[in-house]
């Protein structure tokens, strides 16, 4: 039998809300919205879990299956959670997503060698499949990279059309838990690109080209990683709406709903009556912030935040940003059986390091939650982590919300930065912004998270702070390397993360954050 460490507060409601499910009536999602079709398994398309949880007979179960063995990181603080492992719970099949996995073909050498040396390279031709939304491809070895490019195309559900040929990010080794960290070294870790999302679609295309190995003899190709697999994720249908946040009846509305009108402060969540044990466990780790099962942390001013002494850490004050509204993993609709049950900490929250998805921006605000279920659902069944690899999100429309589970307010040990998870943050502002400018509420919404976050912990956004690498790629493990408290990806490893034009504006943050915290 586990432990779960939670407040005393916590504790009481979730043992008073673990009640057997009881799967809320949902609206009908709108006309071709990333969840306007329920999944529709079957054993012709394949299921995706970790490796050991993968398998082709029985993808129902395969999609929902755990993978068992610890979780945690090496120098963090592990609680685990009191619950026995899970065999494949029932579930609501409306809100379910699911995960097609498709092993890659080989393809016939290109005539063009424009798109590619002329080994054959791997890929799926044009095929229908059932409604998804987000597209990635894994490989076995984590360890392992892929050098080459990858290309999709696919077409909107109920359409006749294809897109263009569409870049997947193929760099995405540098987004992950730490070298020798339980989680890391747990066994369902897999490669992995970035994930991309091409919104509801019902046919796709993919081919994986090797880079050359010489440019002098293009005939030639760097082997590409064994194993690779096409994933497509379907995140399931949106949240049941909020009580008392003016539903219509057809409609489903999440709190991104409200970014352009948000919703007024007289206006209050309801608590749902019923909640399953890991709902209740990833709430009540919040429950000095908001209620038990709520679907947003209101936002408080400097003043109110200051009072809150239950969670602000000793000498934080007067140095600390009003804390920002902040949708809850219940407001976006995680699904708590998907991540493992126990909690990873840290000592500390030091430093934040700022990300782009390089999921595309092809999205609405509205379907920020969509995005954000499927980059859920890939990071866990897909590339084998223990949960959502960000603290984090933020999409184009300012709005923030709680990425990996543990609590908003704590020192949560994410799979964000190769080599610097430990005492850090990681913030994902949802897009790719190398050659796009993000937009301002996006900028302004890490400004304003990070300076709630890290003056918990008194970290001053202007700052420097040192950090030692658990071994990046960039610095090797043990090393000491002075950043900025508010970094980019790309300051801690080899990479264009957050993308060019996001980097540029973090300048801007720091100083705007700062400013906030009163300094």
């Amino acid at each position: 039998m586990r432990a779960l460490l939670v407040t005393s507060v916590g504790i009481t409601c979730a043992a008073a809300l673990t009640l057997p499910l009881a799967a809320p009536a949902l609206s009908a999602p709108a006309a071709h919205s990333a969840s306007a079709r329920p999944p529709s398994l079957s054993p012709e398309s394949p299921g995706s879990g970790p490796p050991s949880a993968r398998t082709e007979a029985a993808p129902d179960e395969a999609n929902e299956a755990d993978r068992e063995g610890g979780a945690g990181e090496g120098g963090a603080l592990e609680v685990p959670e009191a619950a026995p492992p899970r065999t494949g719970e029932p579930r609501a099949a409306e809100l379910a997503g699911s995960t097609q996995s498709l092993p890659l073909e080989p393809l016939a050498a290109p005539s063009d060698r424009s798109v590619g040396p002329a080994a054959s390279g791997q890929g799926l031709d044009r095929r229908t499949a059932r409604p998804f939304s987000l597209v990635g491809v894994v490989w076995d070895d984590a360890e392992a990279e892929l050098h080459g490019t990858v290309q999709v195309r696919t077409r909107a559900t109920g359409g006749t059309s294809w897109s263009d040929w569409q870049d997947v990010e193929t760099h995405n080794a540098e987004h992950a838990a730490d070298p020798g960290s339980a989680e890391r070294e747990s066994g369902a870790v897999r490669g992995s690109t970035a994930p991309l999302w091409v919104g509801d679609s019902d046919g796709v295309e993919v081919r994986v080209r090797p880079e050359a190995a010489d440019p002098q003899h293009p005939d030639a190709a760097v082997p590409l990683p064994s194993g690779l697999r096409l994933e497509l994720v379907d995140p399931g249908a949106d949240p049941a709406p909020e009580p008392g946040l003016g539903a219509s009846p057809g409609r489903t509305v999440t709190p991104a709903a409200f970014a352009g009108n948000p919703v007024p402060p007289t206006v209050t969540t309801a608590v749902p009556e019923v909640l399953t044990a890991e709902s209740a466990a990833t709430s009540a780790v919040n429950a000095d912030l908001a209620p038990l099962g709520a679907a947003v942390i209101p936002a408080l001013t400097k003043a109110e935040t200051e009072e809150e002494a239950a969670i602000v850490a000793a000498g934080a004050k007067p140095y600390i940003g009003p804390r920002p509204k902040i949708i809850t993993r219940k407001g976006w609709g995680a699904d708590e059986k998907l991540r493992e049950r126990n909690f990873a900490y840290t000592k500390s929250v030091k430093a934040a390091f700022v990300h782009h998805s390089a999921t595309g921006n092809n999205y609405t605000c509205k379907q920020a939650p969509s995005v954000l279920r499927s980059i859920y659902r890939y990071h866990v069944k897909s590339s084998g982590w223990r949960d959502f690899g960000y603290n984090f999100a933020v999409d184009k429309c300012g709005n923030i919300y709680e990425g990996r589970a543990g609590g908003v307010a704590k020192a949560v040990l994410g799979a964000h930065t190769l080599g610097f998870n430990t005492n850090t943050m990681g913030v994902a502002v949802l897009g790719t912004y190398s050659s796009t400018n993000p937009p301002a509420a996006a900028v302004t919404a890490v400004s304003k998270l990070t300076a709630w976050k890290l003056g918990l912990f008194g970290a001053n956004p202007k700052g420097k702070v040192t950090l030692v690498s658990g071994g990046s790629g960039k610095y090797a493990k043990g090393k000491k390397v002075k950043m900025n408290v508010i970094s980019g990806h790309r300051n801690a490893f080899a990479t264009e993360c957050p993308g060019a034009r996001l980097y540029k504006k973090l300048g801007k943050a720091r100083t705007s954050s700062a400013k906030l915290q009163g300094r």
